[in-house]
């Protein structure tokens, strides 16, 4: 996976995700950031203004509880967070510019 959330405004975008998902893993370039969440898995921040606030993206986490722990401890919550009727468990946080990003997790207990 390497899923891609367009921004206009990077520096500003490039702060909102760090709350979110921590250090940036590389820089490609000045307005690209990457993060990887596990091996084949990574999430990038671009400066694109055409496309900006469009993305969706869930990510299903092992330690579902764990990591919104983390994003807690950094001074982020969740705009929503929501449980099926199997049990499986959702958060979603969207950017300031209206991209979406989902982390999932398996029933607890």
């Amino acid at each position: 996976m390497f899923a891609g959330n367009p921004v206009k405004d990077f520096a500003a975008a490039r702060s909102w995700w760090e709350q979110l998902l921590g250090e940036v893993s590389f820089v490609p370039h000045d307005r690209e950031a990457v993060w990887e969440l596990a091996e084949n898995r990574s999430v990038y921040l671009v400066e694109d203004p055409d496309r900006a606030g469009s993305a969706i993206a869930t990510v299903f986490l092992d330690d579902f509880e764990g990591k919104l722990e983390e994003i807690r401890r950094r001074g982020l919550e969740p705009d929503e967070v929501e449980t099926y009727g199997n049990g499986v468990r959702k958060a979603i946080f969207r950017d300031p510019e209206g991209n979406e990003i989902g982390f999932g997790g398996a029933p607890a207990g």
